[in-house]
């Protein structure tokens, strides 16, 4: 069973019928500090709140990996907290000062929620939920007949964090379900929040 971080990444394979994650955006509220107008930051650590050592550090590499692609000087923060320790927020903030890094980005879990939807006339494997040990979408229903599958949806929220000022910079809401492929769905989410803090030229590098 995939863990409870995994939540936080399950992207938007089963919403809207079955539509294709890459047309729809799975942040669906943000807000910004209106004192940033603009900002850049020197060093970036990433956090994820929760969850398996292992999950939490592919999801924390594919956000490095993608900041660094961009020109941003990024960092995981498992590299400054013991696998053994509960990860929160505090913690983050500390390793981030710790590291010299003057904004974090972590993301944490807020809420789970059963939906059921007409589904098709088929028995497709199941898929697990990204976040909890829930087992992500469940048939009934005969093949060839008229269906109903019932699947999680996460709501989780990300988080830009001005170390050195001790501000919130901007947060997002953002809401997915369990997707097939948990590499691709964690790089969609990744590219969701960059693109988002670039279209407010929150991360300095237009």
């Amino acid at each position: 069973m995939r863990t409870l971080f995994l939540h936080t990444v399950g992207i938007c394979l089963v919403t809207l019928g079955l539509a294709a994650c890459s047309t729809i955006n799975p942040i669906v509220s943000e807000w910004r500090n209106p004192g940033y107008n603009t900002a850049s930051f020197r060093r970036v650590m990433v956090g994820g709140l929760g969850g398996a050592t292992s999950v939490r550090r592919n999801f924390e590499d594919e956000f490095v990996s993608q900041l660094r692609a961009g020109g941003i000087d990024a960092l995981p923060s498992y590299r400054y907290l013991s696998d053994d320790e509960e990860v929160d927020e505090a913690k983050i903030k500390e390793a981030a000062q710790k590291a010299g890094a003057d904004a974090t980005i972590f993301t944490r879990a807020i809420q789970v929620e059963r939906k059921t939807q007409p589904g098709p006339s088929y028995y497709p494997a199941p898929w697990f939920g990204l976040y909890g040990s829930h087992v992500g979408l469940s048939w009934s229903g005969l093949y060839g007949a008229p269906s109903v599958y019932r699947y999680n949806e996460y709501t989780s929220e990300a988080t830009l964090y001005d170390v050195t000022k001790n501000e919130v910079v901007w947060t997002a809401t953002i809401r997915t379900t369990e997707p097939e492929d948990v590499k691709a769905a964690i790089k969609t989410y990744v590219a969701a929040v960059i693109h988002a803090l670039d279209e407010k030229d929150l991360l300095g590098r237009r």
